[in-house]
């Protein structure tokens, strides 16, 4: 893993027209902190502009400095990346774009889940996100910056968009080079992950620019990496599965003994995520209904 830890609130500078600024939001979730990326020179294209924080807020206006902002793009809907949107709209009179509220985009499985009483999950939502104007797959956002490409990525999450400027890619939360992504239900979904994963490494780029960490500078090598590293998971999941009914305390247990113990909690979440993807093609079956509560068993 590449050595990541700049300054927060301090512009660097990436490349021609590219500076990030790192917020003041370190985590075991966030890594050193949330990138907020800014595109352009004289007219400015603002990525993830990132938690409500009043210390990045000025940050981030210390580094528009006398520059507009023609518009805001936020690549997901959780408590990292989007809730500062909107002061700083307000600040610059540019508009939010983004795929969607927070539960834009999530696949008909998880749809059904919800539907079905299901009212887990939810870490780190930002609930009251609201764009100003919403961009599907495909969109080409015109901007003085020059054309900003989108990418509909769920799996991460329902509302997950990549955006592609040059040859250089804003990868969310789907790709990261120091660590592998939260898939949470309902909001997130391993089918539509690994799905996500093929779309982008098809869709090229020079290099990825992740919410969180280092730039990924070989995108195809970390893409079939995380994609293999998710069917190795699947394959551990459907082998720890028996006749016999088991929690997902006790599969999370088997599964991620590698794993530090405190981290075991969120990695349940990815675990309830591939049981689910299981329980869908027919491999296992949840009783006494698919929850996070069920038990679960091979077919």
């Amino acid at each position: 893993m590449k050595e990541f830890d700049p300054i927060p609130g301090e512009a660097v500078r990436l490349g021609p027209g590219l500076r990030r600024v790192l917020a003041p939001n370190p985590s075991p979730m966030t890594y050193r902190g949330t990138n907020t990326y800014l595109l352009g020179d004289a007219d400015l294209v603002v990525v993830d502009p990132g938690p409500d924080d009043a210390a990045h807020l000025a940050a981030l206006t210390d580094a528009i400095g006398a520059a507009q902002v023609s518009h805001i793009l936020v690549t997901h809907a959780h408590l990292d990346h989007s809730p500062l949107a909107a002061r700083l709209a307000a600040r610059t009179g540019a508009p939010v774009l983004a795929y969607g509220p927070s539960d834009a985009g999530r696949s008909a499985v998880m749809q059904d889940l919800v539907a079905q009483g299901y009212a887990g999950g939810g870490e780190g939502v930002d609930t009251r996100f609201a764009p100003d104007v919403t961009v599907g797959d495909g969109a080409v956002i015109e901007t003085p910056a020059g054309a900003v490409h989108v990418l509909h990525t769920p799996g991460h999450m329902g509302n997950h968009i990549c955006l592609k400027w040059g040859d250089a890619v804003f990868s969310g939360d789907l790709v990261m080079e120091w660590a592998t992504s939260l898939v949470s239900p309902p909001d997130g979904d391993v089918s539509d992950f690994i799905a996500s994963c093929r779309r982008l490494r098809a869709w090229g780029g020079a290099v990825l620019y992740p919410g969180h960490g280092a730039p990924v500078d070989d995108p195809a090598a970390r893409i079939d990496w995380l994609i293999a590293h998710r069917t190795e998971r699947r394959a551990a999941v459907l082998g720890v599965l028996s006749h016999t009914p088991t929690g997902i305390s006790q599969i999370t247990a088997a599964v991620y003994r590698d794993v530090d113990e405190a981290l075991w909690p969120i990695a349940a979440r990815n675990v309830f995520a591939q049981l689910i993807e299981l329980v869908t093609t027919g491999e296992a079956v949840a009783r006494p209904a698919l929850s996070f509560e069920a038990a679960f068993s091979r077919i």
